[in-house]
């Protein structure tokens, strides 16, 4: 016979695991939303001092809440499928009356009156905001650092960084204080600390999420960002990050840009059905032996279940032309909705150099204060690109590759080398290298948790699909995990 647990043991047991589990356990009344909240605050105030992912707690706000989700359930009220389900939420998505700062010491008392539309659409389905998560300043980074909250820490080596820019959502959600973050993507935001982290990842479609109250821009500011970046989530599974995007997806009036395009459910293809193409060298980037490891063993296990693989990428991919591209698409669009001068100060506290020997910092120099002819010739350029891959996808269902030259590296200040078994590399191309060409180009990428490098680091891999096929890309990674195996949880956590 199995003992009797309390209900507070219970919800503790909860923490780690998914968010659709949470609200199944709560909608059927195996466990309150209000335990279930107080669980993921005892884990908040044990762990994360040590880590600083958490910057703003909300939780007076979130017990209240979490109360009227109880109220609501014994009065047979439901609210969505994340009715009581504690989601943690990136520090530069507007929240109303809980303070939005994206990392920029201006905003540092910033409360804003009106949710961004992803954190409405999440309340919505009844999700309960336990608080903001930590970033770099205004998004800008795969180190989550800046110069209000300080920096965040890896829960797999406190003297690693967790990656950026939604680096203290992957750092909460990888030790068990969240039961789902709600990040954003700009080069590989989602992915990058998805993947350093041990979590899972989706970076949607441009313009199947709505950006609306997203910084930047800064408040007050003109709209410029309308195709580098898009919200995500990050998961503890698949199956999250599937149920995340059908609540966040859709039109917003406010960004009329944004298609009432489908989400049309996709069964997963039998194994000898299945076209895969794999890649491990984006233009002589070089990645870690651990990293080269687990991206073949994964090729291999495919080959043995019969799928047809490949390895091969889009025709007409120059590595160096499209990451400058991407760099100057980026500053087009997020210098394009600064005044001159913040552009001018943003632009030297990064680093943007022509000189550089990162050609996506050479990217974004060339287009500093860009023209509109200039912004014109840089969408023709990423118009081929976008064709180049779309062309590919008609003969492949996916795409495999690294989502950065390593396992998550120590902190250090941005612009150092970035070491590679020995070998430096620019610092922005060992981050994004492998994950921007797809904000250039717009097209969905999972990421999924594959293997630990030797040091016992987490190692992600990129799933990549055609642009507007997420539930088909979600099931070919569901179908992947049968080969990658479940969320595992750091050592001490």
């Amino acid at each position: 016979m199995v003992p009797f647990q309390p209900r507070e043991q219970t919800a503790r047991g909860l923490v780690f695991s998914s968010a659709h589990e949470v609200a199944a356990a709560i909608r059927d009344r195996r466990v309150s939303a209000v335990e279930v909240v107080n669980a993921y605050l005892a884990r908040i105030a044990r762990h994360n001092p040590a880590l600083n992912a958490i910057v703003t707690l909300n939780e007076e706000g979130a017990l209240a809440r979490a109360s009227e989700a109880d109220a609501a359930l014994a009065r047979g009220e439901f609210w969505g499928p994340l009715h009581g389900v504690p989601v943690t939420i990136k520090d530069s998505f507007a929240t109303a009356g809980l303070r939005t700062t994206s990392g920029f010491a201006p905003l540092a008392n910033y409360i804003p009156a009106v949710d961004a539309t992803v954190v409405a659409r999440l309340r919505a389905a009844g999700a309960i905001v336990l608080g903001k998560t930590n970033l770099p300043m205004l998004v800008h980074g795969f180190q989550s650092d800046n110069a209000i909250f300080g920096r965040s820490n890896n829960p797999w080596d406190l003297e690693r960084t967790p990656g950026g820019s939604t680096g203290g959502g992957a750092a909460a959600l990888a030790a068990g204080l969240s039961a789902l973050e709600m990040g954003s993507d700009y080069g590989g935001s989602v992915r990058i600390p998805a993947h350093y982290c041990g979590v899972y990842s989706l970076k949607p479609t441009e313009l199947r999420v709505p950006t609306v109250g997203h910084i930047p821009e800064l408040p007050g500011r003109p709209r410029g960002v309308r195709h580098v970046a898009t919200p995500g989530p990050l998961a503890r599974s698949v199956q999250d990050l599937a149920l995340a995007l059908q609540v966040i997806a859709g039109p917003d009036p406010r960004q009329p840009e944004v298609p009432p395009a489908p989400l049309v459910p996709t069964l997963p293809q039998p194994w000898g059905a299945l076209r895969v193409a794999w890649a491990d060298d984006f233009g002589g980037l070089p990645i870690t032996g651990d990293t080269k490891t687990a991206l073949t063993g994964l090729v291999a296990a495919l080959e043995q279940r019969g799928c047809k693989v490949a390895q091969c990428l889009p025709d007409n991919f120059d590595f160096p032309d499209l990451w400058e591209t991407y760099g100057e698409l980026r500053q087009c669009e997020v210098g394009g909705a600064m005044s001159s001068e913040l552009e001018e100060e943003c632009a030297a506290f990064f680093g943007v150099d022509a000189a550089s020997d990162d050609p996506e910092m050479r990217g974004m120099a060339r287009r500093r204060n860009a023209t509109l002819r200039q912004y014109t010739d840089t969408l023709t350029k990423r118009d081929a690109y976008i064709t180049a891959v779309e062309r590919f996808f008609e003969t492949w269902d996916a795409l495999l590759c690294p989502v950065t030259v390593g396992p998550a590296f120590p902190h250090c200040a941005p612009g150092t080398p970035i070491d590679v078994d020995g070998q430096p590399v620019p610092y922005r191309l060992g981050g994004t290298g492998y994950t921007s060409p797809f904000n250039l180009t717009g097209h969905p990428v999972v990421v999924l948790p594959l293997a630990r490098s030797a040091e016992g680091l987490p190692i992600g891999v990129q799933v990549v699909g055609q642009r507007w096929s997420e539930m088909k890309l979600l099931a070919i990674a569901e179908q992947l995990t049968e080969l990658t195996g479940p969320f595992q949880r750091p050592p001490g956590y």
